[in-house]
C-alpha cells in the first residue's frame, strides 16, 4: 500500500550500514540485473538503479504510475507487473508491461503494454494489487501471487513465453489472508510464501512485518512452524522492526549464485533518514528448513576464525602472551601479588599476577615487529594484538549488493591485509585504497562469511580467503560445499 516516494542520500560517515546514494522508494520490486546493473521499481512508477548493488541513484520513471510493481526476467524479455486501483479499493487490476532491456540508453529500450493479467471487481473477497512473480526452478512454470488485506492472497499461473495469464478459465487459488505484498520462493523441496502483515503508510507508526509459511506444492497449503495455515491467519515471523528502522515489507529474493543469497525489502521508516521509506538489501540465511534474515557486516574489531580449523588469522610475527610471560614463583606461603584478593597465594606459576590483565597495547608490542610487507598465517587464538583485526568500511570505494567494501587492518595499526600479485595473501605496512586491499564480505546460508578481495593484481579470477590446514591461509576458488572458505567474525 502505496504512496510517498522520497529521495534520500546517505553518507557512510557513521556506522549505519544502510545502502548508499539515493535509496528512497516504497514497495520496491524484486531486484533484477540487466547488463551488469541492478534495477528495482516502486509505487508511483519510480525506479532505482545501481552499478554495484551498494550505491543507488534515481532511474527512469516507468510509463505507468501504479502500485507495488514486481519484475522478472524470462527469456529475452523483462516482464513488469504493476497494479492500479479502479475507483475505490478493492476494485483493482494488475497490468503487465514488457521490455527487451532495462537500460534506458539501449536502442532496444521500450516498454510495451501487455494487458491485464488479474483483476478484482470490488465485490469479491480479494484486492488485485501487490503482484509477486516467481519462476519455479523445477519445471519452469511461472506463478503470480497477489492481493491485500481486502481479502485473500491469490495464486494464478502465467505463460513463461508471453508473461500473460495462462488458462484464464482456471480460477485463482486462495493461499492466505490478513496480509499483502506477498512473494514466493523455492528451496529444497519446499515453496515458501513470504507476505507482509501489519499496517503501512504511516511512517514510524507503521506495523509492517514479514511472515511466512511453507508448502510441498506451489498451490499450498502454506503452514507456519506451528502448523497453522496462512489461510487461517498463520505465519512465522521472518523480519520485524528493529534498531532504527520500522516496518519492513515487500520481500524480494536476490540470488547471487554459489550459495550466496540476499533479499531486498523496504522499511516504512528509517529514523536515520528522517523517517523516509527506503530500500535495503540483507543476507538471506537458512536454519531448520526456514529462511532467516541475516545482517550485513558492521564495522568493528574482530577475531577472524576458520570454520574448518578453529584457528584464527594473524600477522606472522612473534606473539607476546597477554600480561607478559609467566615467571615461576615460590611454592605458596609467600606474600600475595599486588592487587590479589585476601587469603594465601596458591604459589607457583599458576597463581597469576593478581588483578585484571588489560588488553595488549599494540603500540607497545608492535615495536618488535619487522617493517615492510609481512606474511599472514593462522594460529590458536590467544587474545594477542596481531590476531585482532579492524574491519572498516571504505568511503567512495563502491561496494556490492547490500554493503560497501572494507579494509582489514591489524587493530590499532595501518598494517593492511591485501591480495598479492601471485594470488596469495600479504600484510602491507599501510592502506592505500588499492582494489586488492578492499574486501567483500558475503554472509552464507549458515551464517558464516565468505571473504573476497575486490580484485587480484594480474588476475581476473574470483578467489576467496581459504584455510590451508590449521596454520596457513591462501586465496582459492570458492567451494560452497567446503568449510575451508567459511569464516566467523568474533568479537575479541
Amino acid at each position: 500500500m502505496k504512496y510517498v516516494l522520497v529521495a534520500i542520500t546517505l553518507s557512510l560517515a557513521s556506522l549505519v550500514m544502510g545502502l548508499d546514494g539515493i535509496v528512497g522508494i516504497h514497495d520496491p520490486s524484486t531486484i533484477v540485473r540487466c547488463d551488469g546493473k541492478y534495477y528495482t521499481y516502486g509505487t508511483g512508477g519510480s525506479a532505482l538503479v545501481s552499478d554495484d548493488g551498494w550505491t543507488w541513484k534515481r532511474g527512469v520513471q516507468l510509463p505507468r504510475r501504479g502500485l507495488a510493481p514486481d519484475v522478472i526476467h524470462l527469456g529475452d524479455r523483462y516482464y513488469l507487473y504493476i497494479a492500479a486501483n479502479i475507483g475505490a479499493q478493492p476494485k483493482a487490476a494488475i497490468n503487465m508491461l514488457w521490455n527487451k532491456t532495462l537500460d534506458p540508453n539501449s536502442p532496444d529500450y521500450k516498454w510495451e503494454e501487455g494487458g491485464v493479467v488479474a483483476s478484482s471487481d470490488g465485490v469479491e473477497d480479494c484486492n488485485a494489487i501487490d503482484p509477486g512473480v516467481m519462476r519455479d526452478p523445477n519445471d519452469g512454470r511461472v506463478w503470480l501471487v497477489y492481493g491485500s488485506y481486502f481479502g485473500y492472497i491469490r495464486l494464478l499461473e502465467l505463460d513463461p513465453k508471453t508473461g500473460k495469464r495462462l488458462n484464464a478459465k482456471v480460477p485463482p487459488r486462495d493461499l492466505a489472508i490478513n496480509c499483502e505484498a506477498a512473494d514466493m520462493i523455492y528451496r529444497d523441496g519446499w515453496y515458501y510464501l513470504l507476505a507482509t502483515h501489519g499496517s503501512c503508510c504511516r511512517g514510524a507508526d507503521s506495523g509492517y512485518n514479514i511472515r511466512m509459511g511453507r508448502a510441498k506444492k506451489v498451490t499450498g497449503p502454506f503452514l507456519d512452524h506451528t502448523g497453522v495455515d496462512m489461510i487461517q491467519g498463520g505465519g512465522k515471523l521472518f523480519l520485524g522492526s528493529g534498531g532504527r528502522v520500522v516496518g519492513p515489507g515487500h520481500f524480494g529474493l536476490l540470488d547471487l549464485g554459489e550459495g550466496v543469497q540476499k533479499f531486498s525489502t523496504h522499511y516504512e521508516a528509517d529514523l536515520d533518514r528522517g523517517g523516509a521509506s527506503v530500500l535495503d538489501i540483507r543476507p538471506l540465511l537458512w536454519k531448520d528448513g526456514w529462511p532467516v534474515a541475516g545482517d550485513n557486516l558492521k564495522e568493528g574489531v574482530y577475531e577472524i576464525e576458520s570454520v574448518s580449523t578453529g584457528t584464527a588469522i594473524e600477522l606472522a610475527v612473534e606473539g607476546m602472551p597477554v600480561g607478559g610471560r609467566r615467571v615461576r614463583g615460590p611454592r605458596g606461603g609467600g606474600p600475595p601479588p599486588a592487587g590479589a584478593g585476601p587469603g594465601p597465594a596458591p604459589g607457583g606459576m599458576f597463581q597469576g599476577v593478581g588483578g585484571v590483565i588489560p588488553n595488549q597495547d599494540v603500540a607497545q608490542v608492535s615495536k618488535t615487529w619487522p617493517a615492510g610487507n609481512l606474511d599472514l598465517r593462522m594460529a590458536n587464538y590467544l587474545c594477542q594484538a596481531q590476531q585482532k583485526w579492524a574491519v572498516t568500511a571504505v568511503l567512495n570505494a563502491g561496494g556490492y549488493p547490500g554493503s560497501p567494501y572494507f579494509k582489514i587492518t591489524v587493530a590499532g595499526t595501518e598494517r593492511t591485509l591485501a591480495a598479492s600479485s601471485d594470488s596469495e595473501l600479504v600484510v602491507l605496512p599501510a592502506f592505500t585504497g588499492a582494489a586488492e586491499q578492499l574486501w567483500r564480505m558475503d554472509q552464507l546460508a549458515d551464517g558464516t562469511w565468505r571473504i573476497m578481495p575486490k580484485s587480484i593484481p594480474n588476475s581476473k579470477e574470483a578467489l576467496v580467503l581459504s584455510a590451508v590446514g590449521s596454520s596457513f591461509a591462501t586465496l582459492a576458488k570458492f567451494d560452497p560445499k567446503s568449510d575451508k572458505q567459511r569464516w566467523l567474525f568474533k568479537t575479541p
